[in-house]
């Protein structure tokens, strides 16, 4: 393509974006992916037909390996290898035996490290295999068709290859002549763009059943429902990491990332299947109830009554990918919040993020300049608004070259990001991948110099079109690239920022504009000799793990790195944070961030959130305010818009909307307590830090398609207003024996199903979990750095037995010191009229915290006084308020240190 077409097409991308909305035939469906159509065909045509080779069984009593052959290639040998792992694991994984034209591809970087195995007892017949991984689990390995069966409490749970969908293509030179279902093999176009494929045809695929589930979850990221849904008769589930604008709902196309993580779930236990490969990968679905497009709690309930079901097959998936090798994991629960740690002891948990980041953070594409960012954070204040984070998008660089400011605009990037810290403050820029190519720009240099761009099929460097023009991209599959990358954060090299600016990876799947699906060319070399296909998934994963070793590397392995990337894979929650990408202004696109935040949740990815407000169009102030009181109570929480958009600051509305927003802003910072404790039992426990309603009731099959609620922890019940013009909702209550608490009332619920709800617009619908006790700071500041040291609130909810129980952790808010044991941990436990406090680790580190106000809600009005005994020492009255109308007890003005041991009494 000549430079000029290059030029215009780069200005319709940039000067278009605003009437842009997807177009279909800029991704490819799975007919049009020649590997997709031959896996998916074989269910039509003749299947494979894969076999252990006999005396080639090789027993441990750490792993089971054997050779398989494929009868319809008998030069080709496969050498297949079964680890039993600790907690109700097991990996297998499948590889060409000897040697190969080329490597396939591993994508070991998903995995927080090489998981710990245990003993097996294994025994063999002439037709099958016998393990045993525990005395409830066993697997059935049968040799001819190759096949698994995998029991826990002799009931059949997972088969795997049950429909014989095996398929290891191997790499072989081009034939003369090529069969018809081999068409498209070596050679591939879609649109004016050809993919070479000199290396042949490499798919792998294998299928799952999950005989003990009823619904199935996971496979992010996609704008669908929580459920997944059946496929037959549409394309699968795609993972291939894309620049989609304005992505459509309610399908399965391919979006800004991939994490092959699917969970089953039935009345009697859960299971995971984790499908390790980074390449392109369609996930087939069938056996699953049907459901519309949001499923409701109304429609959930009629389905189940009526027994609606449009496939009462077995649940099951299909996992086909253009390359790598067969490599997977299987956890057996056998409940949801079993499955989740299996699955975390995998890919690892989100380390502890620093407080600001789970504050609000204030976005535009793009603040003009300084000024404009010194008059939003001011205005802030004005309006008294918390605020943590402003954040820059690309205009502040100089012509979108990264890791340099606009002389300029912004001109003393210093002086900027210290008057946003002398208000408690930070700032994030955005990094992308793509580099300029411009003689004149030093990382363009340094990286032609040193050899650290990608190279195209031919060995020179690859060039493509992003926001600067004509681009390159770094090969951050090279070592040496990591490294130097790494290196451009450090205080010194980034000429202006100090430790208090935090990092915006975008663009990073990466985003080409003139490329072949709007990204790099499959055929795209990287370093070690893959071809870009064999690494997509995860190349948004390597720069995201780059970035965090340049911000760890810039506090000497001090403070925590803040990141939010677009592009992810399994692991990435060990780096960054993640958000549902360019979404509109629009109810439907408010709808979806909750199915879409919690199937990234129940993934391993709880860092999850949506631009408030949409990131396209303008939202009107009805939907801009319930889209404040929805996103406070996701995990990541910040307004942002296009640059085309108007101005939609909460101040720039009339009174109510502002007052409304600010509300939302401010119930969020007083939850900040309970959100950062949420965070450090996530990296413990890898419990998803949000989670639908059948993770905390897995025996109720009425949740199992609700996806417009859900909990933060086992706490707090969400059910947010998602639709125009509602003055009342239906919710649904989980529980045969709960009871329900109405943050805003106390009034209580005992319902367990359906109940309608006023739900006025100064209404946020949260619902405290009787038995739970949340710890709360009700003096909200500017920022959460100056809320440190204020003090605590507890909100007792009782439950049924008059019992209640919660925890509270604190610690410096920003360091890694809490890993040398710098932290507070409380366990607090209310019973028989005594409110308990034990501080179960309260040394190397002090707080000046103290506890302001207890309040019990649901306790009848019997008690006229209280009394406190701290330490075990003498016994002091406090004074306690009763609320007949809403049966709350306050004891007010405890006074007691919040790592103090002591004893409340209700007398």
């Amino acid at each position: 393509m000549t430079s000029f077409l290059h030029l215009i097409l780069f200005l319709v991308c940039i000067i278009g974006s605003t009437v842009y909305s997807v177009d279909r035939g800029n991704f490819k469906t799975c007919e049009q992916s020649n590997f997709c159509k031959r896996c998916r065909s074989m269910d039509k045509n003749q299947k494979t037909a894969f076999e252990l080779v006999p005396d080639s069984v090789i027993l441990t009593d750490k792993y089971f390996e054997a050779l398989i052959k494929n009868t319809n290639f008998d030069d080709v040998s496969l050498r297949m290898r079964l680890d039993g792992l600790k907690d109700s694991t097991l990996r297998l994984r499948i590889n060409k035996d000897g040697n190969q034209m080329y490597n396939r591809f591993q994508p070991v970087h998903a995995l927080v490290s090489e998981p710990v195995t245990e003993s097996m007892i294994m025994a063999r017949n002439a037709s099958t295999v016998e393990l045993e991984l525990s005395k409830i689990i066993k697997v059935y390995i049968t040799i001819a068709p190759f096949k698994l069966d995998v029991y826990v409490n002799e009931e059949l749970t997972v088969g795997v290859n049950h429909d014989n969908l095996m398929q290891f293509e191997h790499y072989r030179p081009k034939p003369e002549s090529i069969a018809d279902n081999e068409i498209g093999s070596w050679e591939e176009y879609f649109k004016e763009h050809q993919d070479s494929k000199p290396r042949g045809p490499s798919a792998v695929s294998m299928d799952f059943k999950l005989y003990s589930s009823t619904s199935l979850y996971g496979l992010p990221e996609h704008a669908e429902s929580l459920a997944l849904k059946s496929t037959s008769g549409n394309d699968p589930y795609r993972f291939y990491n894309l620049d989609v604008f304005e992505y459509e709902l309610y399908n399965g196309m391919g979006l800004y990332g991939a994490v092959p993580f699917l969970m089953g779930h039935g009345k009697k236990n859960s299971v995971g299947v984790f499908w390790l490969n980074a390449a392109e990968t369609w996930v087939d679905i069938a056996g699953v109830k049907g459901h519309a497009e949001h499923t409701s709690v109304v429609e959930s309930l009629v389905n189940l009554v009526s027994g609606s079901s449009t496939d009462k097959d077995i649940p099951r998936a299909h996992f086909m990918s253009e390359c790598g090798i067969i490599d997977f994991f299987i956890m057996l629960g056998p409940k949801p919040l079993d499955v989740t740690r299996q699955y975390s002891s995998l890919t690892g948990t989100t380390p502890l993020p620093p407080l600001f980041s789970l504050a609000y953070h204030q976005c535009r594409w793009n603040y003009n300049d300084q000024k404009d960012v010194h008059d939003v954070e001011t205005n802030f204040d004005v309006h008294d608004i918390p605020m943590d984070v402003m954040w820059l998008d690309i205009e502040y660089t100089d012509s979108k070259k990264y890791f340099t400011w606009d002389p300029v605009k912004f001109s003393e990037p210093l002086e900027m990001v210290n008057n946003l810290t002398s208000r408690g403050r930070k700032l994030v820029t955005i990094i992308d991948p793509h580099i300029k190519r411009d003689s004149n720009y030093f990382l363009h240099n340094d990286a032609l110099n040193n050899d650290l761009y990608v190279k195209n099929k031919d060995g020179d460097v690859y060039e493509g079109w992003c926001w600067p023009g004509s681009s390159s991209y770094l090969d951050f599959m090279n070592p040496k690239v990591q490294e130097y990358y790494a290196s451009r954060y450090s205080i010194d090299n980034f000429v202006g920022p100090t430790e208090d600016i935090f990092i915006w990876n975008d663009m990073n799947e990466p985003s080409v504009f003139n490329g072949p699906e709007v990204t790099m060319p499959k055929d795209c070399i990287h370093h070690g000799g893959y071809e870009h296909r064999d690494i997509h998934n995860i190349y948004g994963l390597l720069q995201v793990m780059s970035t965090y070793d340049g911000l760890l590397k810039r506090s000497n392995g001090k403070k925590r790195p803040f990141i939010l990337t677009r592009s992810h894979f399994a692991g990435t929650q060990r780096f960054a944070a993640v958000w549902t990408g360019d979404n509109m202004a629009d109810w439907s696109h408010l709808k979806i961030s909750l199915p879409m935040c919690l199937s990234l949740a129940i993934s391993g990815i709880s860092f999850c959130g949506a631009d408030v407000g949409g990131f396209f169009n303008n939202p009107d102030k009805e939907l801009l305010i319930r889209w404040y009181q929805t996103g406070a109570f996701l995990p990541f929480f910040r307004g942002h818009a296009h640059i085309d958009t108007k101005r939609r600051e909460p101040w720039l509305f009339d009174e109510q909307t502002t007052f409304l927003i600010r509300d939302a802003i401010r119930m969020r910072y007083t939850l900040l307590p309970l959100w950062y404790s949420m965070f450090k039992n996530h990296e413990l426990t890898g419990a998803p830090v949000i989670r639908p309603l059948f993770f905390e009731f897995p025996y109720e099959e009425q949740l199992n398609n609700i996806d417009n609620e859900f909990m933060i922890g086992d706490v707090l019940l969400v059910c947010p207003v998602l639709d125009q013009n509602v003055q009342e909702l239906t919710c649904y209550f989980p529980g045969q024996e709960e009871i329900w608490y109405d943050r805003d009332t106390y009034q209580p619920i005992k319902t367990n199903g359906l109940m309608k709800i006023p739900a006025p617009i100064n209404k946020v619908p949260v619902y405290q979990r009787g038995g739970t006790i949340v710890p709360t700071k009700q003096r909200v500041r500017r920022s959460s750095v100056l809320m440190k040291d204020d003090p605590y609130t507890l909100v007792v909810a009782i439950d049924l037995k008059a019992i209640a129980k919660g925890s509270l952790y604190i610690d410096d808010e920003e360091s890694f010191e809490y890993r040398n044991g710098h932290f507070i941990y409380i366990e607090y436990e209310y019973i028989n009229n005594q409110l308990i406090s034990k501080c179960l680790h309260c040394e190397n580190f002090n707080t000046k915290s103290w506890v302001e106000k207890v309040m019990i809600i649901g306790i009848p009005n019997v008690f006229t006084k209280a009394s406190i005994q701290v330490n075990g020492g003498s016994l002091s009255e406090l004074t306690v308020l009763y609320n007949t109308h809403n049966q709350v007890l306050t004891v007010r003005k405890p006074a007691v240190g919040i790592a103090q041991n002591w004893t409340i009494s209700l007398l």
